[in-house]
């Protein structure tokens, strides 16, 4: 096992990254002062897999535990969920002291966050994720935050967990459409802040895709240590940590006018390529790195163009980057590529440049 900490003064944090680590969480907590009663939030999907051994080892440390199911899928993480949520908190007697753990993906990450920040004003969280996705992204930098009607992620608050622990074992159980949904952050990551890595990801993709746990725990651990850097230079996105925001102005925009139906690493990965292209248009990448992103996203099972869409759906595309949680004073800010391995952001991209390179063709 290796342990990262994210420096954030008092909301610092550990992160637990190694095999067979789900035993040990309650003892980890009581480490950390924490005890009482503990509410584990999940899904309907992991609850088999994994809540019986989470709930075990918590009671042999002592703790009182609940656990909470939501139904799986971005289309569940709505306000609608989280007032349920709230309920079976008060059902269950759940106090301020105590511990929501969400076991789950980034969707169980990011709504059992948000109930945990705002239930009697905030209780203490424990990040416990099971999918690729949230072991490289959503469960590091206490980002919370629920759907709005198509506005992914409109209302959230930052509210950093006190211990993440990433089990890397319990991907040997994750579907391959979702191995390549976590994809699309582990390449993001390397894209936009270590060239090496990003090398290594085409060397070793294959056998990543074939579940190679020792691998993968190799992959994990670099995405955390590129992402915690920067999060523990900016908790709450004011400057440098927008970078992590690489192909979601567009990706963002890609799921919702799908109605979810595209993941996250496949919006992310659309967003990429978008982002590229209009970097290239703006004589900042060159087309070779276009094509070794192109290369490592198609190895990696993800999209590069856009799904089938119609003349509305293509307009409601556009709106809905116009009204991404990044815009400033009207402007779009994107996150764009000097390289592979250096981006930077930008309010320099005009809404017609964004219409021709993703439906190659200049509005009427």
């Amino acid at each position: 096992m290796i342990k990262l900490r994210v420096e954030l003064g008092r909301n610092s944090y550990d992160i637990n990254i190694g095999q067979g680590l789900l035993s040990q969480v309650g003892v980890w907590l009581k480490e950390r002062g924490l005890s009482g009663k503990a509410v584990i939030i999940t899904d309907a999907n992991v609850r088999p897999l994994y809540a019986a051994a989470l709930e075990a080892g918590l009671a042999v440390a002592g703790f009182k535990v609940s656990l909470l199911e939501v139904p799986a899928g971005e289309e569940n993480k709505t306000l609608t969920a989280a007032g349920q949520l709230y309920e079976g908190l008060v059902e269950n007697y759940a106090e301020r002291t105590s511990i929501i753990l969400a076991l789950g993906g980034g969707v169980v990450g990011d709504l059992a966050g948000f109930v945990a920040a705002t239930y009697m004003r905030g209780v203490p969280l424990v990040q416990i994720p099971t999918s690729l996705l949230a072991m490289v992204d959503s469960s590091i930098g206490g980002k919370t935050a629920v759907d709005h009607g198509s506005l992914k992620n409109m209302i959230g608050a930052f509210y950093q967990p006190r211990l993440v622990v990433a089990d890397v074992a319990m991907l040997k159980t994750l579907p391959p459409v979702e191995l390549s949904n976590g994809m699309g952050e582990v390449i993001k990551h390397a894209v936009i802040r270590n060239r090496s890595f990003f090398g290594f990801l085409q060397k070793h993709m294959t056998k990543a895709m074939a579940l190679d746990i020792d691998l993968l725990e190799a992959i994990v651990r670099e995405n955390a240590r590129i992402k915690v850097p920067v999060v523990s230079l900016d908790e709450k996105e004011t400057g440098p940590r927008t970078l992590l925001n690489y192909g979601h102005t567009v990706g963002h925009a890609v799921e919702a006018v799908t109605d979810f139906r595209t993941r996250h690493g496949e919006g992310v990965a659309i967003g990429m390529m978008a982002a590229a292209r209009i970097s290239q248009h703006l004589r900042f990448l060159h087309s070779k790195d276009i094509a070794l992103l192109n290369g490592l996203i198609i190895q990696a099972g993800l999209p590069v163009d856009l799904p089938p869409l119609n003349d509305a759906q293509k307009e409601n595309l556009l709106e809905l980057i116009k009204h991404d949680k990044k815009v400033r004073n009207g402007k779009i800010r994107f996150v764009l590529l000097k390289n592979i391995g250096e981006a930077f952001i930008t309010d320099k991209v005009d809404i017609d440049l964004v219409r021709e390179v993703l439906f190659a063709s200049k509005p009427a």
